[in-house]
């Protein structure tokens, strides 16, 4: 029987996504033991400051993948999108998971079928300039306000009337096993979500083969190509996690498309790009849109 540690964050939202990795290398290897080490982040501790106001990087992973690195753990869990574009090179994304729900979506106080039923000068708790920035940009009298907390927290908020309706990662209410919460889900190939959301990666040491070629077993080589396609275009942006951009690739048939933008935080300066080509060139085709979107004005909005 092998018995491996997993670093993780506390919440109830990270245990069941790393319970989720547990049981697909389970079905893999029916005696393996996993253990799982909670490790509280920055991101856990701080959860007055608004994202967007956030200078440091790795605000919610830096310290599992400390933990990882001291050999406290064999192996960590990650919300893809919340790990830096910027990687250590002792650390290594051994596999990314399917991806299921990429896309945002809206929960709101009262039943709506659209956004344009929101409201006039409705209250949107965000706690993502990149959502604001879009909400601004569809319906310029919407007031993204910045709400910080776990899922269920920020469902409270909502439910005792500070917001009248707040956005969210639809991954993480799905797996929590909220999803009769949901007003509404939006097309992700126009209100682009975060790169790498809805994606699981699993991290290990870079000279722990043994252990990377067993959670390798798990990975998903369609969700690894697009999530590192995203995630390249906001590298090569160098406009930041917290910036105001975002970008969505799907493959159909062999052929990657890929939809981004940069904005302003006001939602008025908004530039979005599409691309499409073969999926074998998922690299080039992320690094081509990132400089349409910068030499199309987003230069000046790189923050």
């Amino acid at each position: 029987m092998q018995v491996l540690t997993v670093a993780t964050r506390p919440g109830r939202l990270a245990i069941a996504q790393t319970e989720i990795i547990i049981s697909a290398l389970k079905k893999i290897y029916p005696d393996i033991q996993v253990r799982i080490r909670k490790i509280t982040t920055k991101g856990d501790r701080d959860r007055r400051t608004a994202l967007w106001n956030l200078t440091d990087t790795g605000f919610f992973t830096s310290k599992v993948e400390e933990a990882l690195l001291a050999g406290e753990a064999d192996f960590a869990v990650h919300s893809f999108k919340d790990l830096p574009t910027r990687h250590r090179d002792e650390l290594s994304i051994a596999a990314v998971c399917e991806r299921h729900f990429a896309e945002d979506c809206l929960i709101a106080t009262v039943p709506l079928n659209s956004i344009e039923q929101l409201p006039h000068s409705a209250k949107i708790g965000t706690s993502s300039l990149r959502r604001a920035a879009q909400l601004k940009h569809l319906i310029a009298d919407l007031h993204p306000l910045p709400i910080r907390g776990n899922v269920q927290t920020r469902i409270k908020r909502l439910d005792a009337g500070e917001f009248d309706a707040i956005i969210l990662a639809r991954a993480g209410i799905e797996r929590l096993g909220l999803a009769e919460r949901i007003s509404l889900c939006f097309d992700p190939t126009q209100f682009i979500p975060a790169p790498a959301q809805g994606a699981l990666a699993v991290q290990t040491r870079s000279n722990d083969t043994a252990t990377g070629k067993l959670i390798a077993a798990i990975g998903d080589q369609k969700a690894r190509t697009i999530t590192y396609a995203e995630r390249k275009v906001l590298a090569t942006m160098q406009c930041g996690c917290h910036a105001p951009a975002g970008a969505f690739a799907k493959i159909t048939d062999a052929r990657l498309e890929i939809c981004a933008f940069i904005s302003d935080s006001e939602g008025k300066n908004f530039i979005r790009r599409q691309i499409t080509g073969p999926a074998t060139q998922a690299d080039k085709l992320a690094e081509q849109i990132a400089k349409d979107l910068l030499n199309a004005g987003g230069k000046g909005m790189v923050m």
